[in-house]
């Protein structure tokens, strides 16, 4: 049997999704990317499901998007088609959970760093573990967040914040996030505090939660159109992706090594 990169265990009206890859610290590679997007648009319509519990497997929820993506490659992906509505796959990965129509929890530990912490930003609610690892990590790789990040950054914390954590793509932990906004709740074991939390909503109506995550939304997108925002993160990557800074950075991560960069 071909191993599933997401698990999806259904129980009591919670959606228990998990990463799986941990041998890989559930890095996002294109097959994460494709399970991820087609986990929520499965679980879309889904009667049986009040909640959805977003975590990862192994000793950390996801360390951000496999540097083997990179290889090979002589020119940069497209990132322009929308395949997934208004997003393409990567985007959608992030994006489908927050229009899946019922709550969704990510609980965070380990690590969450560049798309992970995007995948983890997707979610309503975010239950990380007091010491987790995060980071918006795109920098580092001379690139930009372009899995909904900036669309879904620039409602959760103040516009210098979000600047300052993209810019610099330093480290910071759970409790840091916390007081950022970037974080819901502190728990030392997030996915049992998760599912506490799922229980308690899933004992409530469906039909009200799901009205209630349509109206928080349409609040949230009223300052800016979603889609357009989808649409400049790819506008934007794909030139980085295509130049000698990005090319260098990968290299060495890869090789594990300074990155000897141009100035």
């Amino acid at each position: 049997m071909t191993h599933q990169p997401v698990r999806i265990e259904i129980a009591d009206g919670i959606a228990d999704v998990r990463l799986d890859r941990p041998e890989r610290s559930n890095a996002l590679d294109l097959a994460m990317f494709e399970a991820l997007a087609d986990a929520a648009a499965g679980l879309a319509g889904n009667a049986a499901v009040r909640a959805v519990v977003l975590s990862g497997n192994g000793r950390g929820f996801c360390a951000g998007i496999d540097t083997g993506i990179f290889a090979g490659r002589d020119a940069p992906m497209d990132l322009m088609p929308r395949t997934h509505g208004e997003a393409n796959v990567f985007q959608a990965s992030v994006w489908n959970w927050r229009t899946l129509e019922v709550p969704v929890i990510a609980a965070v530990h380990g690590f969450a760093f560049g798309g992970g912490l995007q995948l983890m930003l997707g979610a309503d609610m975010r239950i990380v573990a007091p010491d987790v690892r995060l980071s918006i990590m795109e920098a580092r790789y001379g690139l930009v967040p372009d899995m909904a990040g900036i669309a879904l950054l620039r409602h959760l914390v103040h516009d210098d914040v979000a600047r300052e954590l993209t810019y610099s793509g330093r480290i910071f932990d759970g409790r840091e996030a916390h007081g950022l906004g970037l974080a819901t709740k502190l728990a030392d074991d997030p996915h049992a505090a998760a599912m506490e939390l799922a229980g308690q909503i899933s004992a409530g109506s469906r039909a009200a939660l799901v009205a209630a995550k349509r109206l928080f939304n349409q609040a949230a997108d009223e300052a800016a159109d979603a889609g357009r925002l989808l649409l400049a993160e790819s506008e934007a990557q794909i030139p980085l992706m295509a130049g000698a800074d990005h090319r260098e950075l990968v290299a060495a991560a890869r090789e594990k090594r300074a990155p000897r960069l141009a100035r």
